[in-house]
């Protein structure tokens, strides 16, 4: 017998409540890190990204100027990063807002590559990453929503 198997038949308590305490404790550390995620992720959108948009900050306006897009891609854009930002803390959007974000990044991607000589490509990969890894979180959550009809309070990982 192992030392950690001795310990709890010593304690009486059985080797199932151990590991499930265990896998519990993993489970809430994996839902706080998903959710500091989601708030890091919706902080950068609304500030970094959607507000130099919608204030129409020389830099933004440039490269939207050099789309061809005016100032009317510049705001829908920034509207669309900033209404993605906050449904990324809306329980029941998250999964949802996730991969939105996810196709607008593909879009920004393919648009660096093709105006922009890929100068600032990678920005939108990298931030695919923690959008996939968050709609597969909360993937349960929308569909059970949509099918209940109702919000969604089921933590991910459980």
């Amino acid at each position: 017998m192992s030392e950690t198997t001795a310990a709890v038949t010593a304690d009486s308590t059985p080797a199932g409540v151990v590991i499930a305490e265990s896998a519990t404790a993993r489970g809430r550390r994996a839902r706080i890190a998903l959710r500091a995620l989601q708030v890091a992720l919706a902080l950068f959108y609304a500030i970094a990204s959607a507000l130099p948009k919608l204030i129409g900050h020389a830099s933004a306006a440039e490269s939207f100027e050099r789309l061809g897009w005016g100032s009317a891609g510049m705001y829908i854009i920034g509207a669309l990063e900033l209404a993605g930002a906050i449904a990324l803390l809306i329980p029941v959007l998250q999964s949802v807002a996730a991969m939105a974000l996810g196709a607008l990044m593909v879009g920004a991607f393919v648009v660096q590559i093709s105006v922009f000589d890929g100068q600032y490509a990678a920005t939108p990969v990298i931030l695919i990453v923690p959008l996939t890894l968050i709609a597969w979180a909360q993937r349960g959550s929308a569909a059970v929503a949509a099918a209940a009809g109702v919000t969604c309070s089921r933590p991910p990982f459980a």
